[in-house]
């Protein structure tokens, strides 16, 4: 059993950083009351290294192959999630919801497909890039929209 483990150690490594780094994501989503949160942006970062993971691993086997392009299985992510993001979108009257928890989730993915391919450095400063989006900019926020709505209330 240890042996497995240490055989996969990568493969363990990259998996658990993605989930790490979408938790700590979906904890702030959480924390501001949005419907995606700590479990879907930990699936999505996870789900995208392990698309990474296997894209890497049939680059490897197929090599040999003509023709092959695993970087495919990368594009595809994108599509993937932009599904996803849609799905997240809801229109309440005349006002669109959801908007930023779909970008959550799409760069979301783009960490998880970075921690796939093994650029640690690359998903860790996009997480707190994402942090600081959602926390400061919604602190920064508030006061311009509250101005917003007061010039429209004056009309």
């Amino acid at each position: 059993m240890t042996n497995f483990f240490v055989q996969n150690s990568d493969i363990i490594l990259k998996l658990l950083v993605a989930m790490v780094l979408g938790t700590i994501i979906g904890v702030e989503r959480i924390l501001v009351h949005k419907e995606a949160g700590m479990k879907t942006h930990a699936l999505v970062a996870m789900g995208a290294a392990l698309f990474i993971i296997i894209s890497e691993m049939i680059s490897i086997k197929y090599s040999s192959v003509g023709g092959f392009d695993p970087s495919r299985i990368a594009s595809q992510i994108i599509v993937g999630i932009g599904f996803l993001g849609a799905g997240s979108i809801m229109l309440n009257g005349n006002r669109l919801t959801g908007l930023t928890t779909a970008g959550g989730l799409w760069v979301t993915a783009g960490i998880g497909m970075a921690t796939g391919f093994g650029f640690f450095n690359l998903a860790v400063i996009t997480t707190v890039l994402v942090l600081v989006v959602f926390v400061l900019m919604s602190i920064i926020e508030k006061p311009i929209r509250e101005m917003s709505n007061e010039s429209n209330d004056k009309k």
